[in-house]
């Protein structure tokens, strides 16, 4: 079973998935939670999972599937946007991401184009 399964019966069929312990154990309560946190009504209940987030994963499922209502939900989860500049200082100063982070305030604009200009390796996509 994937957590997708177990947000499924939580916000649309309503039915009880949790039959064994194997279920148990595949109910990840971080991707339940930050997949709820995206919809106002169900905020409240992730964030209250969140605060007790030592309970057994069967509490935490069964609180969720009877308090939340039946209803469709769907968002496309929010990833990071990818910096160009820090991958090009990465790459030529042989940094961590961490690290690069740290310089790049410390590069003027001009330095991060030159940079880019000796990293640049030709082709289709510059």
């Amino acid at each position: 079973m994937s957590p997708f399964d177990f947000l499924n019966a939580i916000n649309h069929s309503k039915k009880d998935i949790m039959i064994d312990d194997l279920d148990e154990k595949a109910y990840v309560p971080f991707v339940v939670n930050r997949s709820l946190s995206y919809f106002q009504d169900t905020i409240m209940f992730a964030n209250e999972m969140n605060r007790w987030h030592h309970i057994d994963n069967r509490l935490a499922f069964d609180f969720l599937i009877n308090t939340i209502r039946k209803r469709k939900r769907f968002s496309k989860w929010i990833k990071p946007e990818k910096e160009n500049d820090i991958d090009v200082v990465k790459e030529y100063y042989g940094y961590s991401n961490e690290k690069a982070r740290q310089v790049i305030p410390l590069l003027t604009h001009d330095h991060i184009t030159a940079i880019k200009g000796k990293v640049n390796k030709g082709g289709r996509r510059n």
